[in-house]
């Protein structure tokens, strides 16, 4: 909120009143004009704050800016929002609709706390999936599969992404459309652009959130979401609601936010467009031979039947395809050979562990087993921090390591397994506090 500004331009118009540096009439004009514009943008507590300050240095030649400390960080925040405004009318925006969207802005910090909770970190794995994959979640995806049918068929026959998949989306990202979004999208991704947060991302996504809003696309009191901004029943930032939000029922509107047609098949879209391939299994739990040689990570299909691996439920491995053998617990745990359709879930959500969930919910809606491996007790996951340092760690030796957000894709699972081969470990591709250790990762 600018309220320093708002306030400084109160105190000009008091001088100008009683006398003292008094402006010419144009400038006092300019300067009511500007005390009414910042004013705007504060919210009703701080728009008081305004007054009363200006009102008391009336009484008083200014010897010093009365608000300097307590408002050092408002007088941030105005900086923020006349650089975005600047950028804002670049795209369009009107200043009617900038108003609206920003009046009265403040951070938000519980967002910024947000920041650093991410529920596929730290959590055991099997706790994780457990969470998605319940008796609830199985039971209410069955129901919805039922009742939706004849619009699943339609959008299975135009995406060719398959029902569970898409059902399965619905379901976590919101509960099956239950879920009730509580964050204001603009404050938080304002909140998030003006903190530099993985800067310009979140200020691009803030600029494309008020071109949604212009259009009319939602009702700015409607416009609501998670922390990070994301939006509707497929939880979609804005700049992907551009990219992937249809129209299925042809009303003229995309409509992810009450219309379930348009929800599943925007998600259905999303998929479609992320490399989804109709028929291709994401993956499966496997059964590994004695002896197996866990420094082999990759391989078609027809290779990893050669090297005696099965899937556990007994089935059949796909006749064409390559996959990659994933350990989300290490060897201790559940193995699972996964697809490319498995990267193309984690391109919805960049998490192995999220994908497995997706994958695993999907299945069971339609009568799959639970997975048959048990998941370790003790399953430290390593925390954001420590998967950034490993990262770090990986590309000061030499490893090429492009991402640094502590998402460790598959290319930097077999940098691991290598790591893991030359310190005498077992060459599952799964970092641990161990594997930190004996590269001497400190996090203090």
């Amino acid at each position: 909120m600018p309220a320093k500004a708002a306030i400084h331009a109160f105190v000009q118009l008091g001088q100008d009143v009683d006398g003292r540096d008094k402006p010419g009439h144009d400038d006092r004009k300019r300067t009511r004009a500007d005390f009414k514009r910042q004013l705007r943008y504060c919210s009703p507590m701080l728009r008081v704050l305004a007054i009363i300050v200006a009102l008391l240095s009336w009484a008083a030649p200014l010897r010093a800016d009365p608000i300097a400390d307590t408002l050092a960080g408002s007088a941030q925040v105005g900086a923020f929002l006349d650089a975005l405004w600047a950028d804002a009318q670049k795209r369009g925006i009107t200043r009617a609709t900038f108003d609206q969207a920003l009046a009265g802005f403040a951070p938000d910090a519980r967002v910024i706390a947000a920041t650093r909770r991410e529920p596929e970190y730290g959590k055991p794995v099997g706790l994780y999936i457990g969470s998605i994959a319940s008796k609830s979640n199985i039971a209410t995806g069955a129901a919805k599969a039922s009742q939706w049918a004849g619009v699943l068929d339609a959008i299975e026959a135009k995406y060719g992404v398959e029902r569970g998949i898409v059902l399965a989306l619905w379901g976590i990202e919101s509960s099956f459309g239950a879920g009730a979004d509580r964050w204001d999208v603009i404050r938080s991704l304002a909140t998030l652009a003006e903190a530099r947060y993985r800067d310009p991302y979140f200020r691009n996504e803030l600029l494309v959130a008020l071109k949604i809003l212009q259009e009319g696309h939602i009702a700015r009191e409607r416009m609501l979401g998670s922390w990070a901004g994301a939006m509707g029943q497929p939880q979609f930032m804005p700049s992907s609601f551009y990219q992937y939000a249809v129209d299925f029922t042809g009303d003229g509107r995309r409509d992810i936010w009450t219309s379930v047609p348009d929800v599943l098949a925007s998600i259905a879209n999303y998929m479609a467009r992320s490399g989804w391939q109709r028929g291709l299994p994401w993956g499966f739990e496997a059964a590994l031979p004695q002896g197996f040689d866990y420094r082999m990570s990759r391989g078609t299909f027809a290779e990893w039947t050669r090297r005696g691996v099965r899937r556990a439920d007994g089935g059949a491995l796909p006749d064409a395809g390559e996959a990659f053998l994933l350990f989300p617990s290490g060897a201790v745990g559940p193995a699972f050979l996964v697809s490319a359709n498995f990267n193309a879930i984690k391109l919805y959500n960049n998490s192995d562990v999220y994908a497995l969930a997706v994958g695993h919910l999907a299945d069971r809606m339609y009568g799959g087993a639970p997975f048959r491996a048990a998941w370790p007790k003790d399953d430290p996951q390593l925390s954001r921090d420590a998967r950034i340092a490993l990262q770090r760690k990986l590309a000061s030796l030499g490893y090429a390591v492009k991402d640094f957000a502590g998402r460790l894709d598959f290319e930097q699972r077999d940098y691991i397994r290598d790591l893991q081969v030359k310190n005498g470990m077992v060459a599952d591709g799964h970092p641990t506090p161990a594997l930190l250790a004996r590269l001497v990762i400190n996090l203090q």
